[in-house]
């Protein structure tokens, strides 16, 4: 898990044919949105997530976690419990289905605006959703084909992410995903695909790579 405080470092691995990727929002999506997460044992899965994960890892489609956390901006927690947090997050994924993200990308950056306060980690951050930033990073150092791949998200923010990226983006009815279809929450979006779940998102871009 690289340091989001640190300039991205060119690759030089870059051949051959670039992989499909599933992007996925952590809270809502892969564990219980429960607001800000002060204690790690707070962190937990959602049901049918881990084997949602495990599925992608068996399909061979790279896996990667891109989520806007602000809690470092707004002084709740340091950069490092978010980090913590992302453990955990791997370790419950491999304790119950021996799946694993390949790799995880977070924002910690927050305008004074929207609520930052602490200087370390507050301004305009190409890196925060909808901006593209973690997955143009992720695609570089990765060699992923962004046309080709899927982000999974409970928020307008995730939709608007995948198309301003090229992406398909599919909206989960978990976390906030319901309230958005309602018109409760953020704005109107248009998913490519809305899902129950993880689980039925997975199964969705299983059949839609099969069909393609």
């Amino acid at each position: 898990m690289r340091s989001p405080t640190l300039p991205l470092k060119p690759s030089y691995r870059r051949c051959g044919v670039a992989r499909a990727a599933v992007f996925l929002d952590r809270d809502g999506v892969l564990n219980v949105e429960a607001g800000y997460l002060h204690r790690l044992e707070d962190l937990r899965l959602i049901p049918g997530t881990a084997r949602a994960v495990r599925q992608l890892n068996e399909l061979g489609l790279f896996c990667c976690l891109i989520s806007n956390q602000s809690g470092p901006a707004r002084n709740y927690y340091p950069a490092a419990h978010v980090e913590a947090l992302h453990n955990r997050l791997q370790q419950l994924l491999a304790e119950e289905a021996a799946a694993q993200l390949d790799a995880l990308y977070y924002c910690p950056y927050l305008s004074p605006a929207a609520g930052g306060v602490n200087p370390d980690f507050t301004g305009w951050s190409t890196w925060r959703k909808p901006n593209t930033g973690m997955l143009v990073a992720a695609a570089w150092e990765h060699d992923l084909d962004l046309a080709s791949s899927f982000m999974v998200g409970d928020k307008a923010t995730d939709i608007d992410l995948a198309h301003n990226a090229g992406l398909t983006g599919i909206l989960v009815k978990t976390g906030f995903g319901s309230q958005v279809l309602a018109g409760d929450y953020q704005h109107a979006t248009r998913p490519d695909y809305i899902a129950a779940d993880l689980e039925n998102a997975v199964d969705w871009i299983t059949k839609a790579r099969l069909d393609g």
